[in-house]
């Protein structure tokens, strides 16, 4: 049973940062991608950022020169780290992986549960 959970969500005000941190356990597997969506309130699910297994990394124009996606691979974990945030970086933030677990045939996403990041003006 794979499982990852999101950490680092808080309340901030505009111009701060949060760390975001999502670590994937459970079953023995391999990670390839990893990275992150947002939800906004009304909004549609939002591909944030992600990181391949090699590192290489892609943003959404919109968070471009203020967020950084980076991965531990040793601790299978992946982070977000958000600066200058705006009010309208509010969302749910959901991190997910593309992973294979070891037996299985083919990779699928896993996602984790969500962590709420509200930006104040």
């Amino acid at each position: 049973q794979v499982q990852l959970v999101e950490s680092g969500g808080g309340l901030v005000q505009a111009g701060g940062s949060l760390r975001l941190s999502c670590p994937a356990s459970g079953s023995d597997f391999s990670i390839n991608a990893m990275g992150w969506y947002r939800q906004a309130p009304g909004k549609k699910r939002e591909l944030v950022a992600t990181i391949t297994s090699d590192s290489s990394t892609n943003y959404v124009d919109s968070v471009k020169g203020r967020f950084t996606i980076s991965r531990d691979n040793a601790k299978n974990t992946v982070y977000l780290q958000m600066n200058s945030l705006k009010p309208e970086d509010t969302a749910v933030y959901y991190c997910y992986a593309d992973l294979r677990v070891h037996g299985s045939r083919w990779s699928k996403d896993y996602w984790g549960q969500g962590t709420q990041v509200t930006v104040s003006s």
